[in-house]
């Protein structure tokens, strides 16, 4: 892993069924039509973005890192290989809970139209993966409690809740390296 304010950048992934794209500003309206939906909200909060409020974030997020560099930003889009269709997205904040030790948490969401298909355990485990390959030895999640697909999500990473709560979510994380 790069020394303290240097992150990677997000890279192309694969895996069976889906291809992780990397964030681009361009990708806001496709986005805002999925992630749009206000049944997501229910677990996330917060109101539905627009296209233009997809674009202002999507402009921050793709410099990859915080203004400060404390903080790696790592966001991709899902897409199903066959269709090409954009099914969510999957992000990872990095940061150094220690000077040599880099971890990483782990965001997801799928659109309500594709959800239960297994497509954010998917996505999430390729970028896991890959997070793995770049030096990262932990992950964690902050999962609302009662979203049994964000539990199952997390467990299939191998984690497991902390009994930490933050902001009325709770804390999973594996058992690092």
């Amino acid at each position: 892993m790069p020394e303290s304010n240097s992150w990677p950048g997000a890279a192309q992934l694969d895996s069976a069924r889906l291809l992780l794209e990397p964030l681009t500003v361009a990708h806001a309206p496709e986005a805002a039509a999925v992630l749009g939906d206000a049944r997501l909200h229910t677990w996330i909060g917060g109101d539905p973005p627009t296209p233009q409020e997809l674009a202002a974030r999507y402009r921050r997020q793709v410099v990859g890192r915080s203004p400060d560099g404390r903080h790696g930003w790592l966001n991709w889009l899902l897409r199903d290989r066959a269709t090409r269709q954009l099914v969510g997205t999957v992000q990872a904040t990095l940061y150094r809970a220690h000077p040599e030790r880099v971890e990483a948490e782990l965001a997801w969401v799928v659109g309500h139209a594709f959800q239960g298909a297994g497509y954010a355990k998917e996505g999430a485990a390729a970028m896991a993966a890959w997070l793995r390959t770049q030096g990262v030895v932990r992950c964690v999640a902050h999962v609302h409690p009662g979203h049994r697909a964000s539990e199952g999500v997390a467990a299939a990473l191998g984690m497991r809740p902390t009994g930490e709560v933050h902001d009325s979510e709770m804390l999973w994380a594996d058992s690092g390296s």
